[in-house]
């Protein structure tokens, strides 16, 4: 998840810095000086890179471990067309591949929870981790260089300019799946009527397994410490854990009404965010329009809906069916009790976000007061100091585009 910890309303002069270099998993990047861009972003072989945690950063490497669901997919295929009974639907071998690609399942008109789900969430992992590269490094990277971005602001410009991909894809698909549901528009007591919701639609099945792809591998690409820390880099690693919590829980526990609507209020904040961003690199009298935008959408997506969200969550939790809260089995799926603990297990994660979320509203104001009041004038945020301290490899590879 983004966060406001770096926003700079206005543009400051770059200061000279070392290239840090990052080895996944490795810990904090070390101050040394550049090495050859080719050593950086260029594959030491399929192996190597899986072996050393590259691929994270190589998109060839992570390009051709996206290919194997599709490979798997198309080989049973073939076997099918080629009149093997093992192979046929309904066979004895099940088509591994297109269980990663797609949702399965299905009952009923719609489809149900299965362990097939693991299989795709690992595929779209890796699939996320090529798009992700591919977009900062071979169309983001050019676009920042283009615009004249220079310095370690170009790797925080393809950071931001995924995102702006991402949510922009995302926001939209959240929209077309929420409007689907009885939920629209934020009638919370709909989160708990005739659960549980068991059968879903493809729609949104798809929707919230990929999703939960995504921030897994936002998750391995903070821990491996890919993007620079920032100064709130605590903060972020427990959003993270809470958001992983939060999603893998409501998944299982069928409250995946309820996770669409929390999705779209972080996604939609976190798009206006990452644009503002992205102006602010480019544009100091423009991002002051931009960051204001971005904060009356926090304020009304972070703080009022999900604030309507627990206010109303003791009270609607009630409107759970008494029969479907009243034995505690997981095993044969059935997460409630007469108790009403998921009440609180659902309750607390999601106050806990929204602490955070008010940690970072109070920065968010401070900086556009200061951005306000000095329109015009060179502002530095305090509180990303090290933020010009970035890679100057993605500088010379935007370069090299150009060329």
């Amino acid at each position: 998840m983004l966060t406001p910890s770096s926003i700079r309303p206005l543009r400051v002069k770059s200061q000279p810095s070392f290239s840090p270099i990052v080895a996944p998993g490795l810990g904090t990047p070390s101050k040394m000086k550049t090495r050859p861009l080719s050593r950086r972003y260029v594959s030491d072989g399929l192996w190597n890179d899986v072996k050393t945690g590259k691929w994270l950063l190589i998109p060839s490497s992570s390009f051709k471990l996206s290919l194997i669901a599709p490979i798997l997919y198309l080989l049973h295929v073939g076997l099918a067309y080629a009149g093997i009974e093992a192979f046929q639907p309904g066979g004895q071998i099940p088509n591994v591949g297109a269980k990663c690609l797609l949702p399965s399942n299905e009952q009923d008109g719609g489809y149900a929870k299965t362990w097939w789900d693991v299989a795709l969430l690992v595929h779209y992992i890796v699939f996320w981790t090529f798009v992700r590269q591919f977009m900062t490094l071979k169309v983001l990277a050019p676009l920042a260089f283009k615009l004249g971005v220079r310095g370690g602001k170009i790797t925080r410009f393809t950071e931001q300019g995924y995102a702006v991909f991402y949510y922009g894809i995302y926001v939209t698909y959240g929209l077309y799946v929420m409007r689907s549901l009885p939920t629209w528009y934020y009638k919370t007591e709909y989160f708990f009527i005739d659960y549980p919701h068991k059968i879903i639609s493809f729609r949104l099945k798809f929707y919230y397994l990929t999703q939960w792809a995504f921030w897994t591998q936002q998750t391995i690409i903070l821990a491996a410490k890919v993007e620079k820390p920032r100064k709130d880099y605590k903060e972020l690693v427990l959003h993270h854990i809470v958001t992983i919590w939060l999603i893998l829980s409501s998944y299982i526990a069928h409250f995946t009404y309820f996770g669409v609507a929390i999705f779209f209020t972080m996604d939609t904040s976190d798009l206006f965010f990452s644009l503002a961003k992205c102006v602010n690199y480019v544009s100091d009298f423009w991002s002051i329009p931009f960051l204001v935008w971005f904060t009356i959408s926090w304020t009304y997506l972070r703080h009022y809906l999900n604030l309507l969200i627990l206010y109303n969550l003791p009270t609607h939790y009630d409107l759970i069916p008494v029969a479907a809260r009243l034995k505690l089995d997981p095993f044969n799926d059935s997460y409630l009790d007469s108790y009403g603990y998921m009440k609180w297990l659902i309750f607390i994660p999601i106050a806990l976000l929204q602490a955070l979320n008010l940690f970072w509203y109070f920065l968010i104001l401070r900086i556009l007061v200061r951005a306000v009041w000095n329109w015009g004038e060179d502002v530095k945020d305090d509180r990303s100091e090290d933020e010009d301290e970035e890679e100057e490899e993605l500088e010379e590879l935007a370069g090299k585009k150009k060329e």
